[in-house]
């Protein structure tokens, strides 16, 4: 089974999401949180850091970033396990540094988010953003 890591960049009650490409094979042309498969030895913070730089050039605070959720994903013949991850500080300014992984990126508030690639995952992100107020 796939393990994937991805982070919700959340600031003044917004998140940030990525469009993924239409040509992606798993969940192509949705907005999603970016991040990406957890390399063998690598731990999900780990991960969650080297996903988020590669993807959007950022260096996030891991002592900033708690746990949302765990979900199995993906079609039954080849599942994988969906971890993601809150994110409340970070290095630099996001930008789509990965234009073959996704075609936009852009910061939603709680009342404009698109449908979701993840139901639970939104659900766990809805109830975090409420609660801490991120």
């Amino acid at each position: 089974m796939h393990k994937v890591v991805v982070g919700a960049l959340v600031r003044e009650g917004r998140v940030l999401l990525v469009h993924r490409s239409p040509n992606k094979r798993a969940y192509p042309d949705v907005w999603d949180l970016p991040g990406g498969l957890i390399e063998a030895g690598e731990s999900e913070l780990g991960a969650l850091t080297r996903e988020l730089h590669e993807e959007l050039g950022v260096h996030i605070a891991t002592g900033s970033a708690s746990h949302l959720c765990r979900v199995a994903a993906g079609p039954a013949e080849e599942p994988a396990l969906l971890s993601a991850w809150l994110v409340r500080d970070w290095q630099g300014t996001p930008a789509n540094v990965a234009p073959e992984e996704h075609d936009d990126i852009g910061w939603f508030g709680l009342q404009e988010l698109p449908p979701p690639a993840h139901a639970v995952v939104r659900t766990a992100l809805v109830e975090a953003m409420r609660s801490h107020r991120a």
